[in-house]
This record gives structure tokens, sequence and C-alpha cells, in this order.
């Protein structure tokens, strides 16, 4: 069949697809993400038809200049890609069929050749969300659930912590290769094609290979050397291979967090490593439960109070000094210039960027949130934008954390590796000015070669009139955002740990009718409240 064409599309034809007799059924595998054979709920499912066939369509909105994921997060699908094809290869013989432009195009043409079609229920973004509703309406794909979310009941998160456990420790899905036939054809589109097309060029450097495969490899690896764990989670050069490592191939399914569960319960060493761990993969779910139960944690602030807040604020040169690591502020730059090469950075650096991000530059959330969702190899809907809202506090707790870069350095990086590493404008600056370079005496600079103001650029903003100014006016109101968590439908979305419960106690110990004052004994938290880390 020909290449792709200057429409940017090939959708297979009718005849081309393998039709099915009248008395015979055939289930598509629509494969987005969970890109595994093995506890794959509707692999599973279709295994019970009497023909499989395996499906990826290349969709032209991940692609190009405009596309929704960097290059390099795109060649690491195409590993996943391509170890799945070789799962289904060597467990039926025949591996993935590849197809190329919009799905309800792609997909209404399988419907039309009489083929059912399953995918996996999955939280996603905005794009996504859409997609997925129009091949739901217009061709009758069936979305299975399968991935330990609740989906049956509106009150999700009643018994949620029992019904995860549950599902965490319940057998995986499996289905028997001999009962069913895998079918396949060729479009005329493999990754090669594709990868030409778009000129698919990844930048970044140190990106893992994708696929079931190494992530396995990584998963065993780690188990072995799991007491280490929590030593590693928060500077950034321990964290890069004292981490798991299995982020991104959680992201897009090579293995489920379950597979990851059940591997660690029986192989690593019991402690406080295995429990930590474990305890973040329960996190994992909880994240994609809220983006389950509201979409609104892509676009809209959490908390009505909070909607629009930094948008009088929007400098696009603090933008851009932020997103090219040029704030002056060592710890973020390092960390945002490590982000863009490698599409990595560990949970307290994430924290710490979007923090100085929302309350020192103050500048609107989503424009960083979709920085890290493109950048990010690990690039998880559920995960990056409920953080991003969490941590920009976006839901209306009384307290805030509030990231302190310079105080990160000397936590986290006080010999200076990670900042020498990444800019390296400050290499030759002695360790006890680069928490605050700007700081650093002329003599010290000329002695050094390092001129502040000229080789690295001095702070975007003052950090004490900045976080002064910002607690000021997010403090004017936060007793208004107190009082929405009274609101039902406000309190469910915000999904507290505590339920319903905790957001009306916030409510009433916090909102305007307990702002009054001391002699009132009122509880109104003061800017204390703000906790620096």
């Amino acid at each position: 069949m020909p290449g792709l064409g200057s429409d940017d599309t090939l959708i297979p034809q009718g005849d081309a697809i393998p039709t099915l007799a009248d008395d015979e059924a055939g289930t598509v595998v629509w494969h987005r993400e969970h890109l595994r054979i093995r506890d794959q709920a509707a692999v599973a499912r279709a295994a019970s038809s009497e023909y499989m066939l395996p499906l990826f369509v290349f969709d032209p909105a991940f692609y190009g200049a405009e596309g929704l994921a960097c290059d390099s997060r795109v060649r690491f699908l195409h590993d996943c890609l391509t170890d799945l094809s070789d799962q289904y290869h060597t467990a039926t013989g025949r591996g993935l069929t590849y197809a190329h432009g919009d799905p309800v195009d792609v997909l209404g043409r399988f419907r039309e050749a009489g083929w059912d079609i399953v995918t996996m229920a999955v939280p996603t973004g905005r794009y996504g969300r859409q997609r997925d509703r129009r091949v739901r309406d217009q061709c009758d794909v069936t979305f299975i659930d399968g991935d330990g979310l609740v989906r049956d009941r509106v009150e999700t998160r009643e018994g949620w912590q029992d019904d995860v456990s549950a599902w965490f420790a319940a057998d995986q899905y499996d289905w028997d290769p001999g009962t069913v036939s895998s079918r396949s054809f060729d479009t005329g589109v493999d990754i090669g094609t594709i990868e030409d097309h778009y000129d698919i060029t990844p930048s970044k450097s140190a990106v893992p290979r994708g696929g079931t495969g190494p992530a396995h490899e990584r998963l065993s690896a780690f188990a072995e050397r799991l007491d280490d764990y929590p030593g590693n989670i928060s500077a950034p050069t321990d964290a890069r291979d004292g981490t798991s490592g299995l982020s991104p191939y959680l992201a897009f399914g090579c293995l489920s967090v379950r597979q990851v569960i059940q591997y660690i319960n029986e192989y690593a060493p019991d402690g406080r490593g295995k429990e930590m761990f474990i305890s973040r993969l329960f996190w994992n779910k909880h994240y994609e439960q809220k983006l389950e139960d509201w979409a609104g944690w892509l676009d809209t602030a959490v908390n009505p109070v909070f909607e629009g807040f930094n948008a009088e604020q929007y400098d696009p040169d603090l933008v851009a000094a932020w997103k090219h690591g040029r704030t002056g502020f060592p710890m973020v730059d390092a960390s945002m210039r490590c982000l863009k090469e490698m599409g990595w950075l560990n949970f307290r650096m994430r924290a710490m960027c979007a923090s100085v991000y929302y309350h020192l530059l103050q500048q609107p959330w989503r424009i960083g949130a979709d920085w890290f969702y493109h950048h990010l190899i690990d690039a998880s809907a559920a995960i990056n934008y409920t953080q991003w809202q969490s941590q920009c506090g976006l839901i209306g707790k009384p307290a805030l954390r509030l990231y302190n870069p310079r105080k990160q350095v000397r936590d986290q990086d006080p010999d200076g590796e990670f900042i020498r590493r990444w800019v390296p404008e400050l290499e030759a600056l002695p360790d006890e000015y680069l928490d605050r370079p700007e700081g650093t005496p002329v003599h010290v600079q000329a002695s050094c070669g390092v001129d502040i103001g000229e080789d690295y650029p001095r702070p975007v903003v003052d950090y004490d009139v900045a976080r002064q100014a910002f607690r000021r006016r997010y403090e004017a109101v936060r007793a208004d955002a107190a009082d929405a968590l009274s609101d039902s439908t406000i309190a469910r979305r915000a999904s507290f740990s505590g339920g319903r419960e905790a957001a009306a106690r916030i409510a009433a110990e916090h909102g305007t009718d307990a702002s009054t004052g001391a002699e009132d004994g009122g509880t109104q938290t003061s800017l204390g409240s703000f906790s620096d880390e």
C-alpha cells in the first residue's frame, strides 16, 4: 500500500480490512495506553472472541510542531509499540496492525467491516476526552473497566481504599492465546513511516528505552535496592538513579500498577522502603481517580475563588525565564534545564518549580502545567494537573507550601553537583554562594571569573517582596475559599482524604464566619500558616 500522502492520513479501506463471515465474531483491541498484553482487561475481553485484531492508530494530533507531546516522548511511545507488537507476535504469531489518521475515521472502517472494538477506560487529557467521546458515540467503541478505578457508583470515594486494595491483591487479567485466532494486515503504515513523515528527531538525553521488557528489568533491579529508596527521593542527583524509574512505564501502561505491587510484595525485602514505595503506588491511583471523577482538574481551579487568580500578573518574560532556566534562582534554573534536556525531574524539584512559578513569579498555573506535560517523558494528565493545582493551592486548604529555592539548594544540593551540571555558568562559584549568587561579593566574583548579572542573571523577582505580595493576595481571599468548600459539589471535586467532612471542617474553622479575630474566638489562619519548604 502507498505511504502517507499530502493529506496526512492513510485510513485502511474496508476492502483491505479482514472480513468476517456472518457467523464469525471478531474484536479489535484499540491500544492507546495500557501498552501490554498481560493484566490488560481489554485484551482479555477481546481474546474471548473468535478473532482478535490488536490495533494502534497514529493520531496526527500528537505529532508535528504543534503536537501534544515532545519528540522524545513520542520515541518512547514508539519503543513501547515495538515491544507490544513483539509481545503479541510471541503469544499469537501476529503483531500489531498500525493505522494513521483521525481515530473516528479509522475505527469507523472496522465497524463497517463488522468488527467490535474495545479499549481500556482511562482518565486522559483534554484532547483525549474529546476523542474518546467521539469514538464512543460514532464508532460504538466499548470502554473496558479494569484499571482499579471506581466508576460504578456516584460516591466513588466511599470505601475507595478498600476497593483499590482489593484490586491490587486480586488475580491479574489473563487469557489463553490458544483459544483465539489473531489477525493483522499491512496498512502501509509502520513506525518508520511515521517517524519519517513527521521528522521525529528526539532531542532529550538519557531517555530510557520504552516497553514492557525494559520495565520488567527496571522493576527487578529496583526491588533489590528498595531499602535505599527513602533516602533517595528528595535530592535530584540521588533521585535520578535511586528511585524506581518506573513512572514512564506506568504512564504508558507497559506494566500495571497491580503488577508492580504484586512483584514488590513477592520479591522485595520488608521495611520502610517497601512501605513508602507501595504508598506512592496508591497515590498514583488516587490522582487517577481524581481526574476520573472530575475532568475540570485539567482546566479549571478546583476552588472557584482561585479561578484566574494570577491572570492579571501574566508576564510573558517571566514565563520565558522560568521555562528556559533563566530566573536567577539556581535550583529552579537547574531543574528547568534538566526537565527540558532529559524530560525528567524528581517530585520535590517539580513541586519547587511549580511553587516558584505560581507563588513567586505569580503566573497563570495552566501555562506552567502544560509546559511540564509537554516535556515530561512520564507525563500523566491525572498526576500532572492534579499535582499542579494542589501545589499552587487552588483547592482552598488553609495552609500553603511555598518552596524556598534558596533553602532547597542548601538542603538538596549543598555541594552544587546538580546546579553545576545544569548551570555551568556557575561552575566556578564557591559552594557557599550557590544558594544566592547575587549576594556574592564583587571581589569573589572577580577571583572566580563569574560576573553575576552578566554571566548569570540576577533574580527576576525579589524573593522576599514577591513572597509577601503573594501571601497578602492569597490571604485576602482565603476565607472565601474556605467558605466555598462547604458546597458539596466543590468538596467532592476537592477529594480530601477525610472526605466532605474534612472540607466542611475547613469551611467552619477558616471561613468568613470564623475570621472575626481572636477576640471572637475566630480561627482565621495567619500568614504564619504559609510554610516555607
